[in-house]
């Protein structure tokens, strides 16, 4: 794998990850990445520790796989910093199409998962179930909003990274649960360094203490998990289904009130101008996209 395709695949998970609904754990899983991914999180350990006290500085990056990892961040921070405001524009100004397209890209997203369960049975079906109920309650569910704050924002960076490295559980999608997308996004936007470092260094913990759990389990249930991790993408659909009703609104940091729990309607029931012959052909595209991604990179 050279140091471009990891870029490239950082840049795909950066833009994952913006986005609510749509997880850049998905983009490492379909491109090949997500075992070594995990692998690299994990050597940040005693070892590690060890190596560097030694002064063994070239073993502990060795250790960690940290070519790999510079060059998926570099990746990652790249899509983020170019794409933060692109995506807000689009959110605002179109977003039935631009969640239309994310609807095909996850859709895709599940069913390349579902491939990856050798033999399906009655408890592989039971965590695919389980998975699926779980997504969909958080789909559903009302936002609770952390109170403003240099600890809140360290919170949401800790529980919004377990998200972003699974598969169907968006990052994004938490942070508009506990009410601090807007925050983070603006902070990204206007590089507000201090936001910025108290997030990451939860989002780095959260990473180091979740990547080992999901290691556990993949290593003694990978059957198993695998077939939870393909229920959280299916029930991730009803994140990204275009037509929705809102339920209830909250005052963003803005002062733009937006909603704060919305339930899937069909296209025919929806509010506003459902675009029907434009989503379809978004969906179309993001699916056919995701089947590319996976059969170029896939098995790279």
């Amino acid at each position: 794998m050279t140091p471009f395709g990891v870029f490239l695949r950082g840049v795909l998970m950066g833009a994952a990850d913006i986005v609510p609904g749509v997880s850049g754990g998905t983009m490492a899983f379909i491109t090949g990445i997500y075992d070594r991914l995990l692998a690299s999180i994990r050597a940040f350990d005693l070892r590690c520790l060890q190596l560097v006290t030694q002064g063994e500085v070239r073993a502990a990056w060795a250790h960690v796989d940290g070519t790999f990892l510079f060059t998926l961040g570099a990746g990652i921070a790249t899509s983020i910093l170019s794409l933060a405001r692109v995506v807000a524009w689009l959110l605002e100004t179109y977003p039935v199409p631009l969640w239309a397209f994310f609807f095909g890209l996850i859709l895709a997203s599940a069913l390349v998962l579902v491939r990856q369960v050798p033999h399906w049975s009655f408890p592989r079906g039971l965590c695919l179930l389980v998975g699926l109920c779980t997504a969909a309650a958080i789909a559903l569910s009302p936002v609770v909003s952390l109170p403003m704050g240099l600890p809140a924002i360290f919170i949401a960076g800790f529980v919004a990274i377990c998200a972003m490295i699974l598969p169907g559980i968006s990052g994004s999608f938490i942070l508009i649960l506990l009410g601090m997308y807007a925050t983070v996004l603006h902070a990204v936007k206007n590089l507000e360094l201090d936001v910025m470092l108290v997030f990451a260094t939860g989002a780095v913990l959260g990473l180091m203490c979740f990547s080992r759990v999901l290691h556990w389990l993949l290593r003694r249930f990978h059957a198993g998990t695998m077939a939870l991790l393909t229920g959280f993408l299916f029930g991730s659909l009803l994140v990204v289904w275009p037509w929705k009703h809102p339920l209830d609104w909250v005052l963003g940091s803005d002062g733009v009130p937006r909603p704060a729990q919305q339930v899937p309607v069909w296209p025919w029931n929806f509010a506003g101008d459902p675009t029907l012959a434009v989503c379809a052909l978004l969906m179309v595209f993001g699916f056919a996209l995701v089947w590319l991604i996976e059969r170029r990179w896939g098995e790279s």
